[in-house]
């Protein structure tokens, strides 16, 4: 049964920081690129970042590159995301899955960037 268990999110003044990670159970995350959404009230779920099997970086939404990065532990089957410089436009849910998506999804993980 593949589970995503996301955590980390919180509220953070803008510029501050965040790291999420998201355990993994059912796959292993060498196995699969790995994704990051997140999704605001009323909208549709937007892809942030992918990460191949590699560990390294594919994409970047255009609105989060250069401050978020993304990453896995092999060891660990975990799926992170260190998330700088953040903006009230941040605020969301932020979810994990993986490539091909899966129909299951974690809970999710709030972030709150507010002063």
């Amino acid at each position: 049964q593949v589970q995503f268990v996301e955590s980390g999110g919180g509220w953070v003044q803008p510029g501050g920081s965040l790291r999420l990670s998201c355990t993994v159970s059912g796959i292993s995350v060498s196995e699969y690129a790995m994704t990051w959404y997140r999704q605001e009230p009323g909208k549709e779920r937007e892809l942030v970042a992918i990460v191949e099997t590699s560990g390294m970086a594919h994409y970047y939404a255009p609105s989060v590159k250069g401050r978020f990065a993304i990453s896995t532990d092999f060891a660990q089957n975990t799926v992170d995301l260190q998330m700088n410089n953040l903006q009230p436009e941040d605020t969301a849910v932020y979810y994990c899955n993986r490539v091909p998506q899966h129909n299951t999804w974690g809970r999710g993980t709030q972030v709150t960037v507010s002063s």
